[in-house]
């Protein structure tokens, strides 16, 4: 059975301009596309790649936070890291300066004026653990401190903040360092045992002494006394912890090491009967102190055997002074290892980011170009099609 099909004109008509209005959109699609050189211009388009773009576009705007805030963490770490190095400098040449006072041929005039030096040393040592950062926040306030940390109350520096330091997280780190650790952890004496000139004590000193057997180690706190027998000098030594004498009557020679229960020390000068050397154990000071006491120690010395006493025992003092901002320094430096190595990471993921955005919305231009010829020869072959067919009517061929 055949069917018969009726095509009108007007119907002819309204279906090439439906053509042509579609191939017209696409072609107006396609430019649009080509100016922003975006696939993904709008939801519509494509609402999965949308939605995977703006979640990479999200995440690359908070890496681009977390990054500003690293730069200015790295600023305050650099900055405490330059003031630890100074106050080193400074350190050292306070150092400097306590060795030249141990000279025996200075008079106290000279002392005097080395403990002035000396005392600039100190106050421009305080001036850099009280650094700040440009916002003004103490780099050695610890876990929270005040405008200063370090507080000089006159009778010695104390320090106004938390002791410790926050731990460094995935995308940032600390920017303040542990003040307390830094500057007021000191070792007295040797970091053993200190010693020191007993009561009206002038005429013999000590070195600061050294551990010969760890093991042999007791903690106590001892004297020295010192007997002068006509030519012949000898000591005793008593654990005055204990109340009990553990060397009686032993032979002095200046310069000769004396040793007990595991340390071992050399006294020096000549001793007046009645004269002492004390030993202690080591506690705990701040550097001030440390510097404090060498400063005193140099100025009011009465004699050449205090100012030596006093000197060997700062000068250790002093090293171990400079160990603990040396051992600050180091974790200021493994901080700005780690800016760099976050630093790197994040750049990384930023990288893979903006890979994940582009793959989603960016065009493949010259896919696109090549697309849009197409269209525009489809389109002009339907502007020519749909010219022709408009001349069709049957008036036409009705004479």
């Amino acid at each position: 059975m055949a069917v018969n099909t009726r095509l009108g004109s007007a119907n002819t008509y309204d279906s090439a301009v439906r053509q042509l209005t579609i191939r017209q959109s696409q072609m107006s699609k396609l430019q649009e596309q080509l100016s922003a050189s975006k696939k993904v211009l709008r939801p519509s388009d494509d609402p999965t790649g949308a939605a995977q773009a703006e979640r990479a576009i999200t995440r690359m705007a908070r890496v681009a936070t977390d990054q500003r805030a690293l730069e200015v963490q790295r600023n305050s770490v650099a900055t405490a890291e330059a003031a630890l190095g100074d106050a080193v400098k400074a350190v050292q040449d306070f150092r400097t300066l306590v060795v030249q006072a141990g000279n025996a041929s200075l008079s106290p005039t000279d002392r005097a004026t080395i403990s002035l030096q000396l005392t600039t040393l100190r106050d421009q040592i305080l001036g850099y653990a009280n650094t700040k950062d440009t916002n003004g926040q103490a780099l050695f306030g610890g876990l929270g401190s005040t405008e200063s940390p370090f507080v000089d109350v006159g009778t010695g520096v104390v320090f106004d903040g938390i002791s410790g330091q926050a731990s460094a997280g995935e995308v940032s780190v600390p920017t303040t360092l542990d003040g307390h650790a830094t500057w007021m952890d000191v070792p007295t004496g040797n970091g053993v045992f200190t010693t020191a000139q007993g009561a009206g004590t002038s005429q013999v000193w000590s070195n600061a002494g050294q551990v010969r057997d760890p093991t042999a180690l007791t903690g106590h706190a001892y004297r020295i006394d010192f007997a002068v027998n006509g030519a012949n000098t000898t000591y005793d030594i008593v654990d005055t912890t204990t109340n009990t004498t553990l060397q009686t009557g032993q032979p002095y020679r200046s310069g000769q090491a004396i040793q007990f229960d595991g340390i071992s020390l050399a006294a020096t000068g000549v001793p007046q009967n009645g004269n002492s050397l004390e030993v202690a154990p080591s506690t705990r000071i701040d550097l001030f102190k440390v510097l404090d006491q060498a400063i005193t120690g140099i100025r009011d010395a009465g004699s050449n055997g205090a100012v030596a006493q006093n000197v060997a025992q700062s000068l250790v003092q002093l090293d171990s002074g400079m160990a603990r901002l040396s051992a600050s320094r180091g974790r200021a430096g493994d901080l700005l290892n780690q800016v760099d190595n976050i630093t790197d990471r994040q750049e990384s993921r930023s990288l893979q980011l903006e890979s994940d955005r582009s793959r989603a919305e960016d065009l493949d231009v010259v896919k696109a170009l090549s697309e849009f010829q197409n269209q525009q020869t489809a389109y002009s072959a339907a502007l020519g099609s749909y010219a022709q067919i408009q001349k069709l009517s049957l008036f036409n061929f009705i004479s």
